[in-house]
């Protein structure tokens, strides 16, 4: 697979930060594993060892939860597939009100979005899970948002592998 149609495949999986499938496809030197987990673990490497400025550009990069509230610009059709397939595109008024006061704390408080892999997950569970990481302090923050690109990444691979 040549670089061009590796990034036209992959280069999106990270949002918004294509240099992590180039860092991949320039590792893998073109000899890409046809499988989902060998391949994700490769993104996972990159984007963890990368630089900690282009991690925060990553993390800074996810759209705010609850797709009503993320700004057009910033959602991705991944993005937006991902928060309607749990829900988020059905917030209550209560909710989005919610949604919209934890968005700002966290950012706030971290200088990045809340981030997590909302697949398999509802409304209810991610609004659970946000108020409890709001309580993190930064450094153990910082691992988990971590730790959830890298998941949403893996889900995205494995769904253009599988496709």
């Amino acid at each position: 697979m040549n670089k061009a149609v590796f990034m036209e495949k992959f280069g999106a999986v990270y949002e918004h930060s294509p240099w992590v499938a180039e860092s991949v496809f320039d590792k893998l030197a073109g000899s890409v594993p046809a499988d989902a987990d060998a391949l994700g673990k490769q993104f996972k490497s990159a984007f963890l060892g990368a630089a900690p400025e282009l991690q925060l550009a990553t993390l800074r990069a996810h759209p705010r939860l609850a797709c009503a509230l993320a700004d057009p610009s910033e959602l991705t059709t991944d993005s937006a597939n991902e928060q309607a397939g749990a829900g988020l595109d059905q917030c209550s008024e209560a909710e989005l009100a919610e949604f919209g006061r934890l968005n700002s704390a966290y950012l706030e408080k971290f200088g990045y979005p809340f981030i997590v892999a909302v697949r398999g997950r509802d409304r209810y569970s991610i609004l659970n899970l946000f108020r409890m990481r709001l309580q993190n302090d930064a450094v153990l923050e910082y691992q988990a948002a971590l730790l959830q690109v890298c998941q949403i990444a893996s889900f995205r691979i494995g769904d253009i592998i599988n496709a």
